[in-house]
């Protein structure tokens, strides 16, 4: 899932950006409107975590214009005033959520993720192939029963990768989904990523490489190819 935090506290802003990326969610973060802007004109977030009282462009402005954009896009509006005045006018103006100042964080986390499974077709909150499952709620996976130990990274691959059914995910879309802004399109990170991710799921390896095209998590029933990254070294995981 890929998040904006819209915050011009900057202290704060880092603080929800630490914390949601403790979560395993790729996260981009600005302190202006302005630039928000520019961000979301040319990267698809699944939710945007939007301060109001922003500088150069006001978060009710960036509001609107993501309403009118018509992208799946959801929005959880943030501000200092938590009267029921201040909630409609947010909600009105086209937000899907609204958090007052101050906030706990795992009430922030459990709307956020709730949001980003508005922001795409919905998947089910247990995702499997084959002898494989993966529980999205409890950042979990298990291969025939036995708990598979992955990094954020890994498991944010693997999530895209099920939530495809089969279908085939290039690079450029896992580094865009499970990555943030400051990630090297250039980079082999991804396709490491994938290596150490086959390597603990084990054999039979449940990941096929689409030479040319990316990666996919056959369907059971459906064919699966032999195809493996080689070893890159001195590479790693952003």
């Amino acid at each position: 899932m890929r998040i904006l935090v819209v915050e011009d506290e900057q202290p704060l802003a880092d603080a929800i950006a630490r914390g949601l990326r403790r979560e395993g969610l790729a996260v981009d973060v600005t302190y202006d409107g302005l630039d928000a802007q520019e961000k979301v004109a040319v990267t698809r977030y699944d939710v945007v975590v939007l301060d109001r009282d922003l500088p150069s462009l006001s978060g009710d402005r960036l509001c609107a214009e993501l309403v009118a954009s018509q992208e799946l896009t959801r929005v959880l509006m943030l501000t200092a005033s938590g009267t029921v005045a201040d909630r409609v006018e947010g909600l009105s103006l086209g937000a899907d959520d609204y958090l007052a100042k101050p906030f706990a964080f795992d009430e922030l986390v459990a709307r956020v993720r709730a949001l980003g499974r508005r922001s795409t077709p919905a998947t089910p909150p247990l995702l499997t192939a084959h002898d494989l499952e993966l529980d999205s709620a409890r950042m979990r996976v298990t291969r025939s029963g036995g708990e598979v130990d992955l990094t954020r990274k890994e498991f944010g691959v693997l999530q895209v990768l099920l939530a495809a059914r089969g279908a085939v995910v290039s690079s450029e879309e896992l580094l865009e989904r499970v990555w943030d802004e400051y990630a090297d399109p250039f980079t082999t990170t991804v396709r490491v990523t994938v290596m150490t991710l086959r390597k603990k799921l084990g054999d039979p390896s449940v990941i096929d490489t689409v030479v040319g095209s990316g990666y996919r998590v056959p369907s059971a029933g459906s064919g699966t190819s032999s195809d493996t990254d080689a070893e890159v070294s001195g590479a790693g995981e952003k």
